[in-house]
This record gives structure tokens, sequence and C-alpha cells, in this order.
């Protein structure tokens, strides 16, 4: 069997999209441990997540690992001085690496982003002891932002469901300044609350007569000069979003009932149970 070392095209959590990433080496670095290679620890340094060895043809020893959501495998060359990350293919160019990354990475990824999620800077809607806690990203000029909030109250006024937005400002120029304004505010969920409630009506008419638009400064005025903790928390907020790979909002994000993490982009009007459960 002839095997080839190729270029890495990671996968996606839950969207398995595989973008293409370079193959790279590094050299031998001060070992820190017995077991583990001076390589793998060297880009434990540079951010890179090890989750442990997996499973590879041909002797190879393999080990699978992640950096921002995306999973990367790393094969030790026979010196065991330098790692290389990348994909095997065999002589009939099938994939010999997808399968054993994608069950070695699964768990961990889910739960290093559920962490990353519940240590960020959310406004909560909904009741503590809600049995299902969703965590979405939300712009407070999204019109489809509005329109899934609307939606959603069945679920959060009975108690079943907990919302956690976390606030970005990505869609127009007085994004960042209104969210903000809510992150700043005394009480940022009845604040939240009030403003979404206020724009629900005309926000839902423009929506059904085909006329999406960002929703207006009524109810909410944007922050002319947002304070530096407040901006350190948007700042923290859009570099979770991107490292999610999340590019639109609403994003919400949720565990089914095997712990499994799911993301959903857009306005899931038609997958509604799906997302936030029995109603």
């Amino acid at each position: 069997m002839q095997i080839a070392l190729v270029a890495s095209k990671p996968l996606r959590l839950v969207m398995p999209i595989w973008l293409a990433a370079a193959a790279f080496s590094l050299a031998c670095a001060p070992s820190f441990g017995q077991d583990t290679p001076a390589a793998l620890r060297a880009l434990e340094r540079q951010g890179l997540t090890i989750v442990g060895k997996m499973a590879s043809p041909a002797g190879l020893t393999a080990y699978a690992g992640y950096m921002d959501q995306q999973p990367v495998a790393l094969y030790l060359t026979p010196d065991g001085k330098q790692v290389i990350a990348g994909t095997l293919f065999d002589a009939n160019g099938k994939d010999l690496t997808r399968a054993a990354l994608e069950e070695a990475v699964r768990k961990p990824m889910s739960e290093g982003a559920w962490k990353g999620l519940e240590k960020a800077n959310w406004i909560v809607d909904g009741r503590d002891n809600a049995p299902r806690k969703l965590y979405v990203f939300t712009d407070p000029n999204c019109p489809y932002c509005n329109k899934f909030w609307s939606d959603a109250r069945p679920w959060v006024e009975s108690g079943k469901v907990q919302l956690r937005h976390i606030m970005v400002g990505i869609l127009t120029p007085s994004s960042a300044g209104k969210a903000a304004a809510l992150l700043a505010d005394k009480n940022p969920g009845a604040a939240l609350s009030a403003y979404e409630q206020g724009l629900t009506r005309t926000n839902a008419t423009a929506l059904a007569g085909g006329h999406a638009k960002p929703l207006d400064d009524s109810g909410l005025k944007p922050l002319s000069s947002i304070p530096p903790t407040v901006k350190a928390k948007l700042d923290a907020n859009e570099k979770l979003m991107a490292s999610l790979g999340l590019q639109a909002t609403p994003a919400v994000l949720w565990r089914d009932a095997n712990g499994q993490l799911n993301i959903r982009q857009g306005m899931p009007e038609s997958a509604m149970a799906e997302v936030l459960g029995p109603r």
C-alpha cells in the first residue's frame, strides 16, 4: 500500500466544512515530559490542544489536536524530532485520516467550545433553573435576532429554555455602541427584553413584507464612547464567534441529549423544536 502525506484539510465540528491548511513541521524543542515528543509540546505552547494518540496505518505514530475548533492530525517523524500536520491518502485516493481524527477530537472539541461559551460575556434571558440552556450570538441591529427572540418566547416564558445572548456589534456602524449599552446597563436582561419587545411588531411587519432591514435606535441609544472594560467584553465575544467559524447572527449553539455541541446560523424558523426542544 502506498501512502501519501499531503496538506491538511481541517474539518469543523458539527458543520464539517473542510478548509485548506498548510503542512508544517517543528524542530526539536526542550522536552517537558519523557513520553511526549518535544515538538508536540512546542505546538501546545503556541495554542494547539493535543487530545492524544489516534489510529494510524503503516506504523506511523499519529496524534489528534485542535486549535480554534480546527482539528489537526499530527504525524511524528521516525526520529521523533519533528511533527507534520496533514492528511494521509492511500494509492486509491482514500482519506485515511478523517474518520480517526473526527472520532478523536469530537468530544474534546465540543467540551472545550462549551466551556468557552460558559465563560463568555452574555446576557441572561430566562430562568436559571431552565433545563435547556442555549447560547445565541446576537447583534442588536439584526432583524432576525429580534425574530428569534420573539419566536422563542413560549419556551423562555414557560421556563423550559434559558437563552444566553452573547452580544456582538458586527452588522452596522451603530451595532457596537448598542451592544455596549446593553452590556453596560445596570440590568442588562431587562434592558435587552425591553428593547427587543419594543421593536417586535414593526420588525415582524417588515419581515412579512420581505423588507428585512437593520433595527432602528428607538428604545436603545448607542454609546458614543465605549468604556474600555465593555469594549474588552465585546472584543472577546467577537473573537469567540470567529474562533467557532461563525459569520452570521443569530448563531445558536446548544447541546443535544448526547452532550454533542450543535450549531445553527441564521433564523431557525423551520427547526425551532429541534433547537429549543419540545414546546
